[in-house]
C-alpha cells in the first residue's frame, strides 16, 4: 500500500512540475463593424502575426510576434515605437521653436501634429502645406509629433534637456507600420478584441476568426 502511495505521489508531483504547453493562435481573424475600413490579423502557432489595414489613402500593416498571458494577447511588433520622425539636424535658431518636415511625398507634409509642453500644459499645433510647425512661445520644454494619416506612438523631438529650437525631421520608411506598443488584444472564443486607442480610435472593435 505504501508502495503504491508513494507511486501516485510521485506522478502526481510530476505532472504538477511539468510546464504546460503555452497557448497559440492559429488563422486569420478580420475586423468586423467598421465601415470602409478592412483590417485582420493572420496568426500562426509559432508565435509569429502579420496585420494589414486599409482606410482611405492609409495602407498600413505590420509583423511581427506575440504572447498569450490568460486571455490577453501582447502583440510584439518588429517596427519601434517613436521612430517615425528621425532628426536630420537641430541648431539654435531665431526667436521660437520651428520644426520642418522633409517628405517625398507633398501631401504627407500638410497632416502632421505637434504635441508640446510648456511646463506641464499640453498644447498642440499643426503643420502648414510646406511642412512647417512653428511655435511661438520663448520657452518649450517638450516637443513630440504624430502623423494624422499613419498615427502611432508621439516621437520625442526636444527633451526639457534640449536646448535647440530649430528643427529638420525625416519621415522614417516605417512610418506606414503599425507598432501596437501599449495596444493589447483580448481573446474571448473566436473573437478579439481591444480598447480605443491611438491608432483604432473606434468604440467595440472586435475582430472575428474566419
Amino acid at each position: 500500500m505504501y508502495r503504491i502511495l508513494l507511486g501516485l505521489t510521485l506522478i502526481i508531483n510530476f505532472i504538477s512540475c511539468k510546464p504546460m504547453t503555452a497557448q497559440k493562435l492559429n488563422g486569420s481573424y478580420r475586423l468586423v463593424g467598421v465601415h470602409d475600413l478592412a483590417s485582420a490579423f493572420e496568426f500562426t502557432p509559432d508565435g509569429k502575426f502579420q496585420y494589414f489595414y486599409i482606410y482611405g489613402v492609409a495602407d498600413r500593416n505590420a509583423t511581427g510576434t506575440y504572447t498569450i498571458e490568460g486571455d490577453t494577447i501582447k502583440l510584439h511588433s518588429d517596427k519601434e515605437a517613436g521612430k517615425d520622425f528621425p532628426i536630420e539636424s537641430q541648431s539654435k535658431k531665431g526667436k521660437g521653436y520651428s520644426i520642418q518636415v522633409k517628405a517625398p511625398n507633398p501631401y504627407l507634409l500638410s497632416n502632421v501634429t505637434c504635441l508640446y509642453f510648456v511646463g506641464e500644459e499640453q498644447r498642440v499645433a499643426e503643420s502648414n502645406k510646406d511642412g512647417l510647425i512653428h511655435l511661438e512661445e520663448d520657452h518649450v520644454d517638450k516637443i513630440y509629433l504624430r502623423h494624422e494619416i499613419f498615427p502611432d506612438v508621439a516621437c520625442e523631438i526636444k527633451n526639457e534637456k534640449n536646448d535647440n529650437n530649430y528643427f529638420i525631421v525625416s519621415l522614417s520608411p516605417t512610418l506606414q507600420q503599425v507598432s501596437f506598443k501599449g495596444i493589447d488584444l483580448f481573446r474571448k472564443g473566436d473573437t478579439l478584441t481591444c480598447l480605443p486607442n491611438y491608432f483604432l480610435p473606434f468604440e467595440n472593435i472586435k475582430f472575428v476568426k474566419e
